[in-house]
Formats: C-alpha cells, structure tokens, sequence
C-alpha cells in the first residue's frame, strides 16, 4: 500500500492536480531556474550581448544608408531599427529556451521531474516565465544603448506596450522552441533548426528595413510575415502610426501559436521516453 501511494501521484494526469498545487509547483520550478542563472551567470551573456552587438552593428553600418531612403539619416534610421529589434528579442530567446530544455532532457533533470508528483505543464510554464524574464531584462539593454545611440523615446506607455506586446508574441513562439527540444536529440540540432527557422523571418521582415524596395514575392512573404507585424506595431506605439491592423494580427498569431503548440509541448512531454 505504502508503494501504490507513491506512485499513484507520480503518474496521476495533470487534470488531478489542483490550480493551487499548479501554481506553487511553477513558482517552485521559476525559483529553481533562477537559482540555476545565479550559479552561471554566463548563460546571461546572450541577454545581455545580443541586443548591443545588433543594435550597433545596424545602426553604424546600415543607418546612413537606409536612413536616408527613410527619407532622413541616421538618426531617423534609430527610430525606425529600434522598435524592430525590440520585436526581434523574442525570438532570439525564444531559441534559447528550446536549447537548455534538451539539455536538461539529456543530463537527466527532466527524468527526476517527471517522476514526482508535480503537474508536467508546470516545468513548461516555469520555463517560459524565467525566459520571459531573461528576455526583459535583454530589452532593458537594447533601450539603454538606443538612447545612448539617439533614439528618441516620446511615448512611455507606448512603449510599455510594445514590450507587453513582443512578450507575447515570445512566448507563443517559446512554445514552438519546446516542442523542438523535446523531439531533436542535441541541443546542437535544436539551434540549427532554430537558426533555419529565425533567420528568414528575421530578415524576410520589415526589422530592419523598409519592404517596399524588395522584390514582389518577398514582399508579399515579408507582409504576411508575423514578425513585421509585430515590428510595425511596436513602431505604431512608440513613435507613432498605424496600430490597430498590425497590433490583432500579431495577437492572432500569439493566440494560433499557443493554442497549436502548447499541447504539443506537453504531450509530447509526458510521452517522451
């Protein structure tokens, strides 16, 4: 009897567990992720670097040039870059997450969590909210340098939306990253998967520049692409211009995202042997 009511727990479905036990299992987990970023505070070095290194390499090495096609220099460039790359941190961290994800599957971590009595969401949810921190710490950054290199902040709020809303956006992404660690066999393939997946959205987008230049079928790949919309939302918000399409769209593609993806995630969590 002693063994039956261990082990009961252990394999009982989420469905079992209460919100309250939920709840505590994540906060648990997030204190634990966090602990784990204390003890290696070189796995902050992609929060911290990736957002300096991009916003001075396209300021000073494309800004005169697009600048003046924006009809301006670069400092009109700044305000136009800015925005897209706060919609761009996401998705960098987005990828981060998939990696230390398989890489706890492969040192065993996941093994030891999956044997407790604990609901199997809350090791995703707790995943998700500790890179959701990481990545707003990583968006602190990129504001600091884009004013230290001229961007012109002229609408808090605006802004504060903009990052509520590139969190979002991150997070349904996040989803899609863990499904990835959980299948791929390495981290090394969860990265290169992730890099064939970032790097046309990213520059297929209207981030960096503007995508009326481009050819007619990257065009319209750019204007369906999610990432631009996002971009153009935040550009809405915080220098101002059309809010409203960009902004649903971009909350249409976070609700599809999360709504596909997330039970991906945790099923294939539980089944995974």
């Amino acid at each position: 009897m002693s063994a039956a009511t261990l082990t009961a727990p252990t394999n009982a479905p989420d469905a079992r567990i209460p919100l309250r036990a939920h709840l505590r299992h994540t906060g648990a987990l997030v204190r634990r992720n966090l602990l784990w970023i204390r003890q290696d505070p070189e796995s902050m070095f992609d929060a911290l670097l990736f957002p300096i290194v991009f916003t001075l390499l396209f300021v000073y090495v494309f800004g005169g040039s697009i600048g003046q096609a924006l009809g301006g220099g670069q400092d009109r460039y700044v305000q136009y870059v800015v925005p897209g790359l706060m919609a761009m941190m996401g998705m960098n961290m987005a990828m981060g997450v998939g990696t230390g994800f398989n890489t706890d599957f492969n040192s065993g971590v996941m093994d030891r969590f999956r044997s407790l009595p604990i609901g199997r969401g809350s090791v995703l949810f707790a995943k998700i909210a500790v890179e959701l921190l990481r990545m707003l710490f990583a968006t602190a950054v990129l504001m600091i340098v884009a004013v230290l290199v001229g961007f012109d902040i002229t609408d808090w709020p605006g802004l504060l939306a903009s990052v509520g809303l590139s969190a979002v956006f991150g997070s349904s992404v996040m989803w899609v990253f863990l499904t990835l660690g959980v299948v791929m066999k390495n981290a090394q393939s969860v990265q290169a998967m992730g890099f064939l997946v970032l790097m046309p959205l990213q520059f297929g987008s209207s981030i960096f520049a503007p995508p009326g230049s481009m050819p007619g079928w990257l065009e319209t790949f750019t204007r369906y692409n999610p990432l631009s919309t996002l971009a153009d939302a935040a550009r809405g918000l915080m220098t101002g211009g059309p809010v409203a399409h960009n902004l649903w769209i971009t909350l249409g593609w976070s609700v599809a995202l999360t709504a596909v993806m997330a039970p991906v995630a945790i099923h294939k969590f539980r089944t995974k042997s």
